[in-house]
């Protein structure tokens, strides 16, 4: 890895009995994965899980002070530090929650605390979903829901077992219509660590599950830096816990041919990182967003008044000397 590099970390969660243990253990065999730190979480007082995952002591790490989200601002933090200060003996981070977590303070503490997001980036959330009790998990725990709202890439377990119903695959795909939807044996443990792209071709279905739906916002035009920085204020404001997540690609009009690539969960957005160029031909502004409660129409009108109101302000501003 190259020096001052990011290490990626990848989140993998998903309810109790997924499959989450299984997958790493995979990824471990892969010599390619060697040098891969583990993060296990286990919610009890006897932990379990990272006596199965086949690693060695120097790179296998277990939280075992309950939920990780209740957790995340002392015992994760200061683990990953700790990694920080032994990185040259690491390439990436596989964060494994407990079936029971909610995975938005993990990204929080990843978006939010400098120092562990002067060293580590995000490469994408992972929830494992089992093909055989899928539906029942589904239609009783919330938690299993909110775990496949906050995915990147959903991964179905099991499947040599049961085929994924029909019934299950709307489900997740009314729940999460952006995020990737594969087998755990059709992913490449590579897969893991790059980063989703900003997906726009969604169609939701008519039906939403607790009131969750996936919002697409885009504009042909770029927008001023500063219409961008009061929008992710203004949701954060009003939307609060209601967003579940909110990823994007957004041109900015100082700095044409850099995106700003964007991420939110709930209240908290981590800062823009700029890219160097648009990583496609397609340069509009996409910014996606994974509600529950929120209009549809709310991202769209909000950002309409606050770039209305910034241009307007702009054009009354005079003219630096």
């Amino acid at each position: 890895m190259p020096p001052h590099a990011k290490l990626p970390v990848a989140i993998v969660t998903g309810f109790l009995g997924s499959g989450k243990t299984t997958l790493i253990s995979r990824i471990l065999r892969d010599s390619a994965f060697a040098r891969t730190a583990v993060i296990v979480n286990e919610f009890g007082e006897i932990g379990l899980d990272h006596e199965l995952i086949a690693s060695s002591d120097e790179t296998l790490l277990a939280l075992t002070t309950g939920c990780l989200c209740c957790a995340v601002r002392s015992d994760l933090v200061a683990t990953l530090l700790d990694l920080q200060r032994r990185s040259d003996a690491y390439d990436r981070v596989l964060i494994e929650t407990s079936g029971l977590a909610d995975p938005a303070p993990i990204l929080h503490a990843l978006m939010t605390d400098r120092d562990v997001a002067e060293h580590y980036v995000l490469a994408g959330v992972v929830t494992v979903v089992d093909a055989l009790h899928g539906e029942a998990t589904l239609d009783r725990h919330p938690e299993a829901r909110r775990q496949i709202a906050l995915a990147d890439t959903l991964l179905l377990s099991k499947t040599d077992i049961v085929e994924p119903s029909a019934t299950l695959r709307a489900h997740l795909a009314t729940l999460n219509p952006q995020a990737a939807l594969r087998g755990t044996r059709e992913i490449a443990p590579k897969a893991l660590f790059v980063e989703t792209a900003v997906k726009t071709d969604i169609t939701p279905d008519a039906r939403h599950s607790d009131g969750i739906e996936s919002l697409v916002l885009q504009r042909d035009r770029p927008i001023p830096a500063l219409a961008l920085t009061l929008l992710l204020e203004a949701l954060a404001e009003h939307c609060g816990a209601r967003l579940l997540r909110m990823k994007g690609l957004v041109g900015i009009e100082e700095m044409p041919g850099q995106p700003a690539v964007i991420h939110g969960v709930q209240h908290v957005f981590s800062p823009p990182e700029f890219l160097d160029r648009w990583p496609s031909a397609d340069t509009t502004t996409r910014m996606v967003f994974i509600v529950q409660g929120v209009p549809r129409y709310f991202p769209a009108r909000l950002l309409d008044t606050i770039e209305h109101e910034v241009r307007e302000a702009l054009e009354q501003s005079p003219p630096l000397r």
